[in-house]
């Protein structure tokens, strides 16, 4: 049962092939299924993530069991999540407004239809 939804915004490297290479990284033949199954773990449901240049836009479907907190020790724990990450900061940077070491930033909702 879906608890509620997150959204997450992340900047790329404003680099065309980095940014290609990145794309492959999520495909499903490419994503490592211990990422995969990590975020499954920490009560992520669905994950969606869009591009637009170089802005990255990920919603998340959580069921009560996830926490930000609890998914970043279970991360903190997890070598192979380790890897991944620092993996990605090649591609990824941070946005504005972003702290050091943070790269996804909650956004805030400021409209929904009803």
């Amino acid at each position: 049962m879906i608890f509620k939804k997150i959204c997450y915004t992340c900047d790329l490297v404003d680099n065309p092939e980095l940014i290609e290479e990145y794309k492959k990284y999520h495909s499903k033949e490419k994503t490592w299924p211990e990422i995969t199954k990590s975020i499954r773990d920490s009560g992520i449901i669905n994950m969606e993530i869009y591009l637009l240049a170089n802005r990255l836009f990920m919603i998340i479907e959580v069921d009560v069991n996830y926490t930000p907190e609890r998914k970043q020790k279970m991360d903190e724990a997890n070598p192979k999540v380790q890897e991944w990450e620092n993996l990605m900061w090649k591609f990824q940077q941070a946005p504005p407004g972003a702290k050091d070491g943070e790269k996804w930033l909650p956004m805030e909702q400021i409209y929904k239809l009803e």
